[in-house]
């Protein structure tokens, strides 16, 4: 049974079609790499996929959940949909860092944001063992502190993590553009999602900045990360990747190994792609 499992995806905006029928699968651990010119619905879907945009019509599940269904008669609230984003992890192409936080806040803020969430939750469930007000209070105040210490922690281990333990304090104007895509990176695992998604994560940076990147994507894998990577890097697909997915005209052209879809591909459409690119090898 796939992890992540996408049925009969479409979307359209207005009068123009984007998605066409997307069928997609992928096992837990697995990192999956979409290429293709633009326009051909790579972004769309992975932002049908971190529920940015609602498909047409489609469903999807991951891990066994249903998570979509064009078809469900109740529509998801808000609170719902941001459950369920949850699931996944988005680093986008221009970084979206808050400019008024420094590295630290940026990848602590959602986290924390969300520990309220579980305060409310916990304070519900201490009022149901009718505890009094006192034990309440220091009973939450304990919760707090630890949940806040876990965050703190797992933020310094993922600046370790990303090589910029130095820039704990530091603005998003004092870094780099490869720096600032770290940290961007460190804050989408910070919500420790089941699936870590990229959309063209050095498209915005300049050529001697795209290694330091994919060296941190690629320590990812390592880990056995399951990740949907949108990118123009061809060689860093090629060897990064454990399934390669061809995208053209909203469909799902060609897909398969790296060697199939590098070394051997059957698509009129894909043999012009790869003519069309400069391959690289991600270093």
């Amino acid at each position: 049974m796939a992890y992540l499992s996408i049925e009969n995806f479409y979307k359209s905006f207005g009068k123009t079609e984007v998605l066409k029928g997307i069928n997609l699968s992928m096992q837990k651990g697995e990192v999956v790499s979409i290429i293709g010119s633009s326009g051909s619905g790579k972004t769309t879907l992975l932002r049908c996929i971190n529920f940015l945009e609602s498909p047409d019509n489609g469903v999807m599940t991951l891990d066994g959940e249903l998570l979509f269904d064009s078809n469900a008669e109740k529509k998801d609230g808000e609170k719902a949909l941001r459950n369920k984003r949850l699931n996944f992890g988005l680093v986008f192409q221009s970084f979206n860092l808050f400019p008024q936080y420094n590295v630290f806040k940026n990848i602590t803020l959602a986290p924390t944001l969300l520990l309220k969430d579980k305060i409310k939750a916990y304070k519900k469930e201490l009022k149901a063992q009718n505890l009094s007000g006192k034990e309440i209070k220091l009973a939450l105040a304990k919760f707090k502190e630890e949940n806040k210490q876990a965050i703190d922690n797992d933020a310094l281990s993922l600046l370790e993590k990303i090589g910029l333990t130095d820039k704990k304090n530091s603005y998003p104007c004092e870094l780099s553009g490869g720096q600032c895509q770290r940290v961007a990176i460190a804050r989408a695992l910070a919500l420790k999602p089941k699936i870590l998604c990229f959309d063209e994560p050095t498209s915005a940076l300049d050529p001697e900045l795209t290694g330091e990147v994919l060296k941190v994507i690629r320590s990812l894998k390592d880990e056995d990360r399951t990740m949907i990577i949108v990118t123009h890097e061809m060689g860093f697909a090629k060897n990064v990747s454990d399934k390669i997915v061809f995208m053209a005209d909203g469909v799902i052209e060609e897909e398969g190994s790296p060697k199939q879809v590098f070394d051997n591909p059957k698509s009129e459409k894909l043999k012009i792609f790869l003519h069309g690119v400069t391959n690289k090898d991600g270093e």
